[in-house]
């Protein structure tokens, strides 16, 4: 569904400059921006994927990653197609590297109203609503206006997102989002440049505004051989996180060969214990590993007790309190416990 743009302003000759995300693309009429699915219409910005689902499905939490939200809960989770980066080891490309403006047999027709995601999200049993899979920000419209709508119901909002969100759009999404994993996909402008067409500092910007806000924020890093594992830029991402908050969890996720990065190999496991090693050591409360078994409980800081117990992608065991303190010290513990 065509709906008009949030957030753009109109500019002379009919172009428009959109303020959505951090590529600030200025575009003419009849031209879309580079996500490919926002396009100016006779000097009006219009979003083409309003309600255009390309997924949804019941997760749990657990698999955003968020491990300090609501563990143990199901979310019903949402997606539009499109990205406004171009990652080449994309994990999700199938669905994310689609655009509008590629899709000339219009085929992505599958509209929900919000109100629907919601009704779904509630009849599933879920606590709370993840904009996921793909980039949140490129169907920004769709998430605001059933986040609002789930926020009234009781369920809380979540996006999975590589932070190119501009201030201004956090700010106006803020009153409704309540937590946020946040890629982190290296500590390089020329890897940002090269891999990603984006920015890097953008990115560390909106985790920082995200604290402010009071939004709940976790960290993800793909771990690509040869590409972000060197122990020096494994070290910057720790530091950087521990200089926002060292109650922030960093997951660590395997890479598997995917999308052009298809001839490569996966993230060696002694990879992994490296940068888990080189979170701790830069203070990092809660660092996870991401595409494998280990390292997925949380601990205290404090006792050394097991606080969440985890198997695969869930929950056997909980020992917080409903006061958000460890069962065994009484310690605070950071997150969102209900």
């Amino acid at each position: 569904m065509k709906k008009e743009a949030m957030l753009y302003e109109k500019l002379e000759d009919k172009k428009v400059h959109c303020k959505l995300c951090s590529h600030h693309c200025e575009i003419a009429e009849s031209k879309y921006g580079f996500c490919g699915v926002r396009k100016n219409i006779g000097g009006t910005l219009y979003s083409l994927v309003y309600g255009d689902i390309i997924a949804a499905q019941t997760d749990p939490i657990e698999k955003k990653p968020l491990y300090h939200f609501l563990p143990g809960s199901k979310a019903f989770s949402i997606a539009t197609p499109g990205c406004n980066f171009r990652c080449s080891f994309c994990q999700n490309w199938q669905i994310s590297q689609i655009t509008k403006k590629d899709d000339k047999e219009n085929v992505f027709n599958s509209y929900i109203e919000p109100k629907e995601i919601v009704e779904n999200a509630l009849n599933q049993g879920c606590e709370s609503i993840s904009f996921t899979y793909t980039e949140p920000t490129i169907f920004f419209e769709y998430a605001y206006d059933t986040a609002k709508i789930a926020k009234k119901q009781g369920l809380k909002n979540t996006f999975v997102t590589n932070g190119y969100l501009t201030g201004v759009a956090l700010e106006k999404i803020s009153p409704f989002l309540d937590a946020a994993n946040v890629d982190i996909k290296s500590f390089r402008e020329d890897f940002y440049k090269e891999i990603c067409k984006a920015k890097l500092k953008p990115v560390l910007d909106s985790i920082k505004k995200m604290k402010k806000l009071g939004i709940w924020v976790e960290v993800t890093t793909l771990v690509v051989p040869d590409q972000n594992d060197s122990e020096e830029e494994l070290s910057n991402i720790a530091d950087f996180i521990s200089s926002v908050g060292k109650e922030i969890p960093w997951h660590i996720s395997r890479f598997h060969p995917d999308y052009k990065y298809n001839e490569s190999y996966p993230t060696p496991i002694k990879t992994l214990h490296k940068a888990y090693n080189i979170g701790k050591k830069h203070g990092l409360k809660y660092v996870y590993l991401g595409n494998v078994l280990d390292e997925k409980n949380t601990v205290c800081d404090k006792c050394g007790g097991i606080l969440i117990k985890r198997e695969y992608m869930g929950v056997s065991e909980i020992k917080i309190n409903k006061n958000g303190k460890c069962n065994r010290c009484n310690t605070s513990i950071e997150g969102v416990w209900n």
